[in-house]
Formats: C-alpha cells, sequence, structure tokens
C-alpha cells in the first residue's frame, strides 16, 4: 500500500516506527509538515520522503492511503479533502473537536466509499483482546457493573504548548485527550452506556482552558452501573484501568496486566509485558507495538474489502459518551448517550 503521511509532531514516532516495521506491506510516499524543521527531522530520522504541499500527496494518484496526524481541529477538513480524492483514510484520534464534525467526516468516507480507520491502539492489546474474548464468551456471567479509571499525570509545561488543552484546537481536556483510549478499550469490552452523569472540573494543578479532572458515573441498557475516573493531576501517573463484574466472576485490566477470578475457582492471568502506557510526565513512554497492530488491521481491511477493527463509525461512539458526559457536567443533570 502506497500511503501520505499528514502531520510529523509528536505523534508521528510511534507511527513512523511501525511503518519501517510493515516496510514489506507499505510503502511512504510523501510525508508533510508545514513546518520545515519538522520535515528535515523526519526525513533525517527516518529515512522517508517529504513534502512541503498537501497537493504533493492529494494529487498523487500513485498514493493510496493516508495517515492523519495532525491537531483535531484539522482533521474533517484533511479527511474530507482525501475521501474527495478517494484515498482511504487511517486518523489519529479523536475524529474531530466536535462531536458533529466526526459525524460529518465519518459520513463523508462512507458516501465516498473509502476505508476510515481509526488510531484506538488500545483495542489490539492481547490482554484487550482476551477480556473481550472472557466476556463475549459469556464467562463472566450477567454483567452488573463495568467501570474505567485513567489516572495520568502531565506537567505545566505538557499544556503550556500552544493550543494544547483548548476547545479550538484540542476540542478538551482529559476526556478526549487522554481517557478517550480508556473509554474506547470499555465500550469495545462491555458496549456503550445509555446514560451518564458527570462533574468536570479545571483544577489549580494546571493553568488551562479545558477540564484536567472527571468523576462520573454510567448505566447500560441491561441495568448494569459503573463509575469513570479521569484526570492528567494525578503525579507521578498510574496506569489506566478498566474492571467488568457479573454474576459469575470479576475481570480487570490495569495497564499491560489481565487478572479474571470466577467462581467456580478458576481464574486467568496474563501480561502483556513492559510495553508502557504514557501515564507519566512523558506521554509517548510508550512501545509502538500496537500502533503497528493498528496499521497492520488497516492495511488488511482494505485489501480485504473489510471494515477495520476500529472504524470511524465505531469511533463514534466513545465521541458519543465523552460528549453526554461533558453535557451533563455543563447541565448537572443525567444525560442520554
Amino acid at each position: 500500500m502506497r500511503i501520505g503521511v499528514i502531520g510529523l509532531g509528536m505523534a508521528s514516532a510511534p507511527h513512523a516506527q511501525s511503518l519501517l516495521d510493515l516496510g514489506d506491506r507499505v510503502q511512504v510516499m510523501a510525508a508533510y509538515s508545514p513546518t520545515p524543521t519538522r520535515r528535515q527531522t523526519f526525513a533525517s530520522r527516518w529515512g522517508m520522503p517529504v513534502t512541503d504541499t498537501l497537493d504533493g500527496i492529494f494529487e498523487d494518484p500513485l498514493i493510496e492511503a493516508v495517515l492523519v496526524l495532525t491537531p483535531p481541529n484539522t482533521h474533517r477538513h484533511l479527511v474530507e479533502q482525501a475521501a474527495a480524492r478517494g484515498k482511504h483514510v487511517l486518523l489519529e484520534k479523536p475524529l474531530d473537536v466536535s462531536l458533529e464534525n466526526a459525524e460529518v467526516l465519518v459520513n463523508a468516507c462512507e458516501k465516498a466509499g473509502v476505508t476510515l480507520g481509526v488510531v484506538l491502539q488500545h483495542r489490539f492489546r492481547p490482554v484487550s483482546i482476551a477480556m473481550s474474548q472472557i466476556v463475549a464468551e459469556g464467562r463472566l456471567g450477567h454483567i452488573v457493573g463495568a467501570s474505567a479509571r485513567l489516572s495520568n499525570w502531565r506537567p505545566q509545561s505538557y499544556y503550556d504548548e500552544p493550543g494544547r488543552g483548548t476547545r479550538a484546537r484540542d476540542g478538551g481536556g482529559v476526556l478526549l485527550t487522554q481517557g478517550i483510549h480508556t473509554l474506547d478499550l470499555l465500550i469495545s469490552v462491555a458496549g456503550l452506556p445509555v446514560e451518564a452523569i458527570a462533574y468536570a472540573v479545571t483544577t489549580p494543578v494546571h493553568r488551562m482552558e479545558t477540564e484536567d479532572l472527571v468523576a462520573g458515573a454510567i448505566r447500560y441498557e441491561n441495568g448494569a452501573i459503573g463509575t469513570v475516573g479521569a484526570t492528567t493531576c494525578a503525579y507521578p501517573g498510574t496506569p489506566d484501568a478498566i474492571e467488568v463484574i457479573g454474576t459469575n466472576g470479576m475481570a480487570r485490566i490495569e495497564g499491560a496486566t489481565l487478572i479474571a477470578k470466577f467462581h467456580d475457582g478458576s481464574d486467568i492471568e496474563m501480561d502483556d509485558g513492559a510495553v508502557g502506557g504514557g501515564a507519566g510526565a512523558d506521554p509517548m513512554a510508550f512501545s509502538h507495538m500496537h500502533h503497528r497492530a493498528v496499521i497492520e488491521d488497516f492495511v488488511d481491511a482494505v485489501e480485504n474489502g473489510r471494515s477495520p477493527k476500529v472504524s470511524g463509525r465505531e469511533a463514534l461512539k466513545v465521541h458519543r459518551l465523552i460528549e453526554a458526559m461533558l453535557r451533563s457536567a455543563a447541565t448537572g443533570r443525567r444525560e442520554q448517550v
């Protein structure tokens, strides 16, 4: 697959390493950034060709797909351009800064008949796949509770970067930027909640526009309930966690570890190894292996005419949950997801 890369900032490193790993399946034809120093640094580090114009990517008939790694407020416009030219799109999360824009870009890809995949790589962890299988097979019995927790640390210097943590560029704070991964994983395992109530605040820990601490409760269609906690104030940062409780047992992922215990006395324990999670001051302190799995799945999806594991339509679910939680924090009421 011949691809173009759009955006060469902090998020590009795990993708670039993954593309090198997949060199027998993927060829980078051009990588674009409007910043000359970023283009030079990227080309020097990764040995991939760069371009100083977007048209060099969008107008090249040999480029079949684009990997979009730019800030969220640019996503709708770039995806619409790619779709209009018949190019498949692999898009870094979140879909966009608003649910409305997210829906527009998903619809644009569907209308154009191009594949849209979204980089929500936590679904590709071996422990995540195992937990989804445990729930799908009914080993936990009737699900009564499903919860998520993200306790990250970001120093003030992180939010001092221009645009970071603002509504205009990022669309939100801890939920849309960091918590989206953990919430998407929860949804992939337990399904999309139907109702949410939440508090969202900006604490004295940070000077920023959007929320850095959220506490909420969720309810599922089958009556199960759960809690959601997300913050970037938790120094020095701890692994994210999801927990599912059923009538026959409990399963929990914390970081790279899965523990499931059942009423019949059996249990499951597994560990992905020291892959890192970016919970601390360095948000990029993690292995690229799950990004590689996302890209490989996307290539397979295009080649075989199927949907990626995380399609645009699938990624809309976590946006709906985040939007409902923030709406609840603003209104003080329970909100439908």
